[in-house]
């Protein structure tokens, strides 16, 4: 089974039980909804920690969180640095257009004219647009903004990316 990273522990947070995440998803009302069972993976360890959310709230850039049965600080400063993760089946359908950064990293991009640029090594968000980190197998890494006048056609099934890139963008 394929697990995904969807925020990662970094602290408690006062002494009523409650953990600090950084969280990894756009989704994090659905994942931390109220009731919800998350899979916490401890360092070390492949087998992982199933944990209820009993209460979430956002504070500056944290998820808030607390759980079932863990009502102090002493029953949640265990899970520091747990990364919590979503089996495959739970990912959702995104919108026409949107795409998981798992199906994104790996992909091959090439431009419009046949060349190949590298493969897709990280995807760095910037607020306005995604931009994808594209490393050649000999070279410098070249950054490409996920946007519609240079993305021309994103194909996952064949790890495939055909970019149209503007003047200058390459190096």
């Amino acid at each position: 089974m394929n697990w995904f990273n969807v925020g990662t522990i970094v602290n408690t947070h006062g002494i009523r039980g409650e953990v600090r995440v950084i969280s990894r998803t756009h989704f994090p009302e659905e994942r931390y909804t109220v009731g919800n069972k998350l899979a916490l993976f401890m360092p070390e360890s492949k087998a992982p920690i199933y944990l209820t959310v009993a209460s979430h709230r956002q504070h500056k850039t944290f998820d808030l969180l607390t759980f079932e049965n863990h009502p102090n600080l002493n029953d949640v400063e265990k899970y520091r640095n747990g990364i919590f993760k979503i089996s495959e089946d739970k990912l959702g359908e995104l919108d026409e257009g949107e795409f998981y950064y798992h199906e994104i990293i790996g992909c091959a991009v090439v431009t419009t004219g046949g060349i190949d640029i590298g493969k897709v090594t990280e995807i760095l968000e910037t607020g306005a647009n995604d931009v994808w980190t594209v490393t050649p197998e000999k070279g410098k890494p070249q950054y490409i903004p996920y946007i519609d006048e240079i993305v021309i056609e994103v194909d996952i099934d064949n790890k495939r990316i055909v970019i149209d890139p503007m003047e200058g963008l390459l190096s």
